[in-house]
């Protein structure tokens, strides 16, 4: 009986101490490629959440358990890091509205082009919070009015085609391409924060002012009021 009772408690001593001593975590090294996608991914959170200003290479190498020297290794410092969070970003937007514009009606094209934004929006909040902020980096796609212009580029050959066919003016197509995705984007970022009506709704109320507004489309619209320049 005693060697049990001695066993017992030997086991439950060691218990203890295993129980009250230090526990040590180990750390997971990550190879170069993992952790430099690890600070993007912490970089885009705080990013959106804080903006630019408001975020530090302190914060993100504390987030990701690494000192300051990590990140200034991979992007140069955190100038670097918003830079291709941005890039990322953009390219992501941009693909989706390339890739959705595969009708071949106009009214379905300004669906699938509002629907490729509003799904954008829904699926990748943080990055849309960051796109919608002007970028502090200097760069010629560094801000959100540059990428609704590279996204209405893209649809400028398709209503040069459409303005051909009624009749008017194809090289006022850029014009109407800026102003018809100036729309869409605008209503989004409104979109962003109140979530109503639905996206689907949303997209039906674009397409809606947007196609009734081409379909009744003046070839040489004309200004009713007392100004003329």
């Amino acid at each position: 009986m005693d060697s049990v009772a001695i066993d017992s408690n030997t086991t439950s001593n060691k218990n203890r101490a295993s129980d009250s001593g230090p526990r040590r975590t180990r750390r997971v090294r990550m190879t170069g490629a993992e952790r430099r996608e690890q600070l993007l991914d912490i970089g885009r959170t705080l990013f959106a959440e804080k903006g630019f200003e408001g975020t530090s290479v302190e914060e993100i190498a504390a987030k990701a358990g690494v000192s300051k020297p990590v990140v200034y290794e991979h992007f140069g410092g955190k100038e670097g890091l918003y830079a291709v969070v941005v890039d990322r970003e953009m390219r992501q937007l941009l693909d989706l509205v390339t890739g959705a514009l595969t009708a071949g009606h106009p009214r379905e094209l300004l669906e699938q082009a509002a629907f490729a934004l509003l799904d954008y929006i829904e699926s990748y909040t943080d990055g849309f919070r960051i796109l919608v902020r002007d970028s502090p980096v200097a760069q010629s796609t560094g801000t959100f009015a540059s990428l609704i212009s590279d996204i209405a580029t893209q649809v400028e050959d398709i209503l040069g085609l459409e303005f051909k066919a009624r009749g008017f003016d194809p090289k006022l197509a850029p014009l109407y391409a800026q102003a018809l995705v100036g729309m869409v984007a605008l209503t989004g970022q409104w979109w962003l924060d109140v979530r109503k009506p639905k996206k689907a709704e949303v997209a039906a109320h674009l397409v809606n002012l947007a196609w009734h507004g081409l379909d009744g489309l003046e070839p040489k619209p004309r200004l009713v009021g007392h100004r003329r320049s």
